[in-house]
């Protein structure tokens, strides 16, 4: 299946969830209406799709812009050797999309690592828990908003007392 009729047969089978499809340095990108994310996520893991590894997981913080936070979604089809990117924007006021964890084990660690640093919250996710960064850290630290010189609170040493 060649990536044009790939791109149409999402689009067929996953109608309105996407938004817009472009390119980049060859690989196509879907945009996504973020209610949709796990149900189209679900959708690709399975035949004829079978977008079998969640590469990766980020996101970017365009602060002056309405959706602020934008997803971006790394696929990869081990059968058809393709990649497939998939975003989606956020509100600055309720930065929260439905999690990936049961599709995929390591979205566990992507999404804990999306929110200790852009707050970005995943609904129904088991342990959404900082990993990056310590419990008493105060923010989120590549949020555009974040004060550079924030002095963060001190936490006691193993043997202080």
């Amino acid at each position: 299946m060649g990536q044009e009729n790939l791109i149409e047969a999402i689009r067929a089978k996953l109608g309105d969830a996407v938004e817009g499809v472009s390119d980049s340095f060859g690989d196509a990108v879907l945009t996504l209406r973020s209610a949709a994310v796990r149900a189209v996520m679900a959708a690709l893991r399975e035949a004829p799709f079978e977008y079998a590894v969640l590469l990766d997981l980020t996101c970017v913080d365009f602060a002056a812009a309405e959706g602020r936070f934008e997803l971006v979604y790394h696929l990869y089809s081990l059968t058809r050797n393709v990649r497939l990117r998939l975003k989606a924007s956020l509100p600055a006021a309720d930065p929260s999309v439905e999690t990936l964890v049961g599709l995929w084990k390591n979205a566990e660690w992507l999404e804990r690592e999306v929110f200790d640093m852009f707050g970005v919250r995943f609904e129904g996710h088991p342990y959404l828990k900082r990993i990056l960064t310590y419990e008493g850290f105060e923010g989120h630290a590549l949020r555009k908003s974040y004060p550079w010189r924030l002095e963060q609170p001190r936490i006691p040493l193993k043997g202080d007392v």
